[in-house]
């Protein structure tokens, strides 16, 4: 019973990160569009997360545990974190639209399967690589709606680029940083990621915040970055980072299709995108791929499964 209500709570917690996530990519459109570069908001988002989780690491006895190794996969894991994840994806959402940029974000399981593959060889079934292809092939749709070239006038192409480069880092993240979170807690190894983050980002952009004062903005715009800043980066965050320490990487990616419907119905209410033809092409090649990478594996155990009983009836 304990051991059900642990996966409850960890799923509960994928849950609720993915829904607070979703939520970003329509409040990324509009501080850019009006209040802020999106260089500002990144670093913003470092800063907070960094007041955050920083003290965790350095008043933990764990943090003086860390061996030299550990620390080598956090430090490489913080830069995807801070420049391939966060930067990416403040910088793609606020080129895209909210549909578009959501939708891509589900990409991760293709990419968590590919890095799982080289950290862990083993086979991967016809069916899962017939799923990544498809799922990259929706990837392509919206990629390319506005034109053939992701530079020039096709910016909504250019900034779903950046999300896929922020998706891919995320999910090499969530598998290449599972021994350290089980070993020194999430909490822990986050602190560290914002130690290092906010060391290798503050030279380059703090003087893009040195001047901003938030609470001379009204009160609509005050809210979104507020809720960027503390719901939408520090506890879905440490949300994240709870799940994937006990739950499986495919299974951490699924959880990011919430994405996509809370962005959706925030950016339609707000008048902020339209859903197109692209959308829905691109949406269900993508789901279509994830089911298939997601379950594939167990679908081609059973169709190998039902093809050798059948040779033992006929024989």
């Amino acid at each position: 019973m304990q051991n059900i209500m642990g996966k409850v709570r960890y799923n509960m917690a994928l849950l609720v990160a993915n829904v607070l996530f979703g939520a970003n990519f329509s409040f990324y459109v509009s501080l850019t569009r009006y209040y802020f570069t999106f260089q500002q908001i990144f670093m913003m988002q470092v800063t907070t997360a960094a007041a955050f989780f920083i003290p965790f690491a350095l008043f933990s006895s764990r943090s003086y545990r860390i061996t030299v190794e550990d620390f080598g996969s956090i430090f490489i894991v913080a830069l995807l974190v801070i420049y391939g994840w966060m930067y990416m994806l403040v910088w793609g959402g606020s080129c895209t639209s909210p549909i578009d940029g959501s939708t891509i974000s589900t990409l991760g399981p293709v990419f968590t399967l590919f890095v799982a593959r080289i950290v862990t060889p083993k086979s991967i079934s016809w069916l899962r690589i017939a799923g990544a292809v498809i799922a990259l092939m929706g990837a392509g749709v919206l990629l390319f709606d506005s034109g053939s070239s992701l530079v020039g006038d096709n910016v909504e192409g250019f900034g779903n680029a950046l999300v896929l480069c922020a998706v891919v880092a995320i999910a090499a993240n969530t598998v290449l940083i599972r021994p350290q979170l089980q070993r020194y807690s999430p909490t822990v190894v986050m602190g560290w990621y914002y130690i290092i983050g906010f060391a290798i980002s503050a030279p380059f952009f703090w003087s893009e915040i040195a001047g901003i004062n938030p609470l001379r903005l009204p009160i609509g715009p005050l809210f979104e970055l507020m809720y960027v800043l503390v719901l939408g980066t520090v506890l879905p965050m440490w949300l994240l980072y709870v799940g994937a320490e006990h739950l499986t990487s495919i299974h951490t990616a699924l959880y990011r299709y919430i994405q996509p419907v809370v962005a959706t119905i925030l950016s339609l209410l707000r008048g902020q995108s339209k859903i197109d033809r692209a959308n829905i092409v691109g949406a269900i090649l993508i789901f279509t791929g994830i089911v298939l990478v997601a379950d594939g594996g167990a679908l081609f155990t059973r169709l190998v499964s039902q093809r050798r009983r059948r040779r033992i009836i006929r024989e």
